[in-house]
């Protein structure tokens, strides 16, 4: 099959779309990828990108479209987003090529599709839709009030992109509720939620010191609520044995570094951001992974993707978070949810695991639970049978 596929992210950014697209090759597929300049996460174009505009990464044909990087400001960060959407348009027009289907892998921002819709237009082929970021949901996440114009602005937008795919498929089931009951979307969905790379398959348990390492690994935002964790710790901070290890980068980590600072916590531990290879080390150390989110419907149909790799790592899940993630997390019998945002039970929590003897059935319940339900040879065969539908 030929597959045009369009995101604003590709390699050398880290996003599971690169494994996807190459493992496609391996099996047969002609993919294509439509993409703007690498420039995430740190916002600067990588100079040796600048003038490159076509390449060939492990048999997948990359156009790379211009953009203005990120950077670290609001203004840049849309900048960043209307560039690609306007350049990549007019790069999508101008392709060559047949294609059978058109994809996109639609993180954020949900305006990187304008430029396959252009392409659905062109070759008049069915367009895709795989939904990795609600919009216009994460803007709230970042800020922005639901009851002013620019939101208002952004959901008629995001609806009409949306409508625009013949078919939208989910990483999350619970999105479903959200484009039926909010955006009153009906189209054809299919849940096909990702896998975790194959370096967390093989992640040992820790040698025992007698403590309780717990670890947050990922984007310490807004929406990730990190803060509560430290709120957890605050109440946790006369027992020593246990630790909290957070792992990553954010436009929260400051305020959760004050956190730390105001509440004298000798307990959490910062380790900065680190690339993908490393971060085996920072999951090795763990006894539990923790995963937070803030108390908000929408946010809540979110499955994010750390889910996944932490189960693939074998290891039990705490969390204050509502929705998708805490029904997986229950389902699996793996760990212990409580509602977001409650940091009073999650320390409680944290404290009952802490004190469990035989931990054992949690480690083999997690990697069970991924085994069966998100491994890639699972989501292969499922991507397969979506591409075929």
């Amino acid at each position: 099959m030929k597959i045009l596929l369009v995101c604003q992210y590709f390699y050398p950014e880290r996003f599971r779309v690169n494994d996807i697209c190459f493992e496609l090759v391996k099996q047969g597929h002609e993919v294509t990828v439509l993409t703007g300049l690498p420039n995430y996460p740190d916002g600067v174009i990588k100079k040796e990108y600048k003038k490159i505009r076509y390449e060939e990464i492990n048999g997948v044909k990359v156009y790379r479209s211009w953009l203005i990087g990120r950077d670290s400001s609001i203004k840049t960060l849309f900048l960043n987003y209307l560039t690609f959407a306007v350049a990549a348009s007019i790069k999508a027009a101008t392709l060559k090529g047949d294609f059978d289907k058109i994809i996109v892998y639609q993180l954020s921002p949900v305006t990187m599709a304008i430029p396959a819709i252009v392409a659905k237009v062109k070759f008049k082929k069915p367009l895709i839709m795989y939904t990795h970021d609600l919009w216009p949901e994460s803007i709230v996440s970042g800020g922005i009030t639901s009851k002013g114009l620019i939101y208002k602005t952004v959901r008629r937008l995001s609806k009409w992109i949306y409508m625009q795919a013949d078919e939208i498929w989910l990483s999350s089931q619970m999105f479903k509720y959200y484009f039926n009951d909010y955006l009153n979307i009906n189209k054809q969905m299919t849940h096909l939620p990702v896998y975790a790379e194959d370096l967390f398959g093989s992640i040992p348990r820790r040698e025992e010191d007698g403590k309780t390492h717990l670890l947050f690994a990922g984007n310490i935002g807004e929406m990730q609520s990190v803060e509560t964790i430290l709120l957890a710790a605050n109440e946790l901070k006369n027992r020593e044995d246990i630790v909290f290890h957070i792992v990553g980068d954010g436009s929260s980590k400051k305020k959760c570094e004050e956190l730390k600072l105001v509440f004298q916590l000798e307990n959490v531990k910062f380790h900065g951001s680190h690339p993908l290879e490393k971060m085996p080390y920072y999951y090795s150390i763990a006894d539990a992974f923790l995963i937070t989110l803030k108390d908000n419907k929408s946010i809540s149909y979110t499955l994010p993707n750390k889910v996944q790799s932490y189960m693939a790592a074998g290891k039990p899940i705490i969390g204050a978070i509502n929705g998708e993630t805490a029904e997986v997390v229950n389902k699996a019998e793996c760990g212990f949810i409580v509602e977001a945002e409650n940091h009073f039970e999650l320390a409680k929590t944290i404290n009952e695991f802490a004190d469990i003897k035989n931990k054992d059935y949690l480690y083999k319940n997690s990697k069970e639970f991924y085994s069966k339900n998100y491994s890639k040879e699972i989501y292969f065969i499922n991507l397969s049978k979506a591409l075929n539908t």
